[in-house]
């Protein structure tokens, strides 16, 4: 059975990427190795080959970042244990448990122009900033649902049926690719931080104050902004890491990769650590250029960025 999904999913990976142009060979032949070891390794769901072969760019989205997100993992040392009935990677490092839930968002909501991407004519059209963020903010409620449940439903979570630990962390990395389209990749959002900070700490626009008698400015700093308007007119809560109903939740991993990484392209990447978490994340353990940290500062925190801590092995 292993034989015959990698078989159906190099077949398919062929066919989709198509040419003899040293670029399309490089992305084929890494794609097809990547999904190949995730195969033999038993990292997949029994309906990986179906979701990879589908023609449903969602679900061949949503599990190619999987398949994507494994092989850094993988790449920078970490060894990965089978998880089938729990979220989707489970690493056990210097006696740490911690888990990996993988998300896509999908770019409904998003202008057909953003997702569509440069065009022969140059047209001018704004980043949907706060459309972008709906979507971030919907798919950590969504993973953040898979671990806490949802009790007014009667739906369990990971917690409640044991297979997440209590003293175990817990991960939500959010893939960005579907929601930029062909457009470069990016995690930063209006704030200039990454949108899984907007999402977590209520960062809003760098706002400018001007003296009144001058008209000249004299600072500026990001607004706080804790709910985002959907275009219903609903305000949808955007301070996940501020709520303490969220604490078992330890960081959000937000990420902007696709299979064009291998010819050398961007792979935006940035871990958010929850200041409140009941179990945190070690700092450096995962593979990104950048980490938030939230420091406590009076009644509220101060955000840190600290780069360079991750070190393979």
């Amino acid at each position: 059975m292993e034989e015959e999904v990698v078989s159906r999913v190099s077949s398919y990976l062929a066919s989709r990427y198509q040419g003899d142009h040293e670029k399309t060979v490089a992305v084929r032949e890494f794609l097809i190795r990547v999904c190949s070891r995730h195969i033999e390794l038993d990292l997949g769901d029994s309906d990986l080959g179906n979701k990879i072969c589908s023609g449903d760019e969602n679900q061949y989205w949503q599990q190619l970042s999987e398949v994507l997100i494994g092989n850094e993992l993988i790449e920078a040392g970490l060894t990965l244990v089978p998880s089938h009935n729990g979220p989707d990677f489970l690493i056990e490092k210097s006696g740490h448990r911690i888990w990996i839930e993988v998300i896509c968002p999908e770019g409904a909501g998003l202008p057909a122009e953003w997702l569509a991407g440069p065009t022969k004519v140059p047209k001018v059209f704004s980043v949907p900033h706060d459309a972008i963020l709906l979507r971030w903010t919907s798919a950590i409620k969504e993973k953040s649902e898979k671990l806490l449940g949802v009790p007014a439903k009667g739906k369990k979570g990971y917690l409640e049926n044991g297979t997440v630990r209590s003293s175990d962390a817990y991960v939500i990395a959010v893939n960005s690719r579907l929601l930029r389209g062909p457009n470069f990749p990016s995690i930063l959002g209006i704030s200039q931080f990454p949108y899984a900070v907007e999402a977590a700490f209520s960062v809003g626009p760098i706002t400018i104050t001007i003296d009144r008698a001058s008209l000249k400015s004299v600072g500026a700093e990001n607004a706080h902004r804790p709910y985002i308007k959907k275009p219903n007119g609903a305000d949808i809560p955007a301070y996940t890491f501020l709520d303490p109903n969220f604490k078992a939740v330890s960081a959000i991993w937000a990420l902007d990769i696709d299979e064009t990484s291998i010819i050398g392209n961007a792979k935006a990447s940035a871990v958010v650590h929850n200041p409140e978490a009941q179990v945190k994340l070690p700092l450096g353990l995962l593979p990104t250029y950048d980490e938030y940290v939230a420091i406590p500062d009076g009644e509220g925190y101060l955000l840190h960025s600290q780069v360079g801590l991750w070190k393979k092995g």
